[in-house]
């Protein structure tokens, strides 16, 4: 699985505005989001799909956001993690 190239970035687009718009995160590199020094959020693709990275309980864990329901669910659990509104 690798990171996600821009053509995967560019389709997952919306989802990038969602997360830029949670004031806890920073978008250091397009698709990679840190909350404060530490790296918190990030995004993998490969034939199966969009695949985040995302530091939930101080562990990473893998979320399938090919489709909307997983966006949807990411962003929720960003937010309360991250302490977003």
């Amino acid at each position: 699985m690798r990171h996600a190239t821009n053509v995967a970035l560019d389709a997952l687009e919306p989802l990038l505005r969602e997360l830029r718009a949670i004031p806890t995160l920073t978008e250091r590199k397009r698709g990679v989001f840190y909350r404060g020094s530490r790296a918190f959020l990030h995004f993998h693709e490969d034939s199966a799909g969009f695949f985040a990275d995302v530091r939930l309980d101080e562990t990473w864990t893998r979320v399938d956001v090919t489709q909307a329901r997983g966006r949807g669910s990411l962003v929720r659990r960003v937010r309360r993690e991250a302490g977003g509104s």
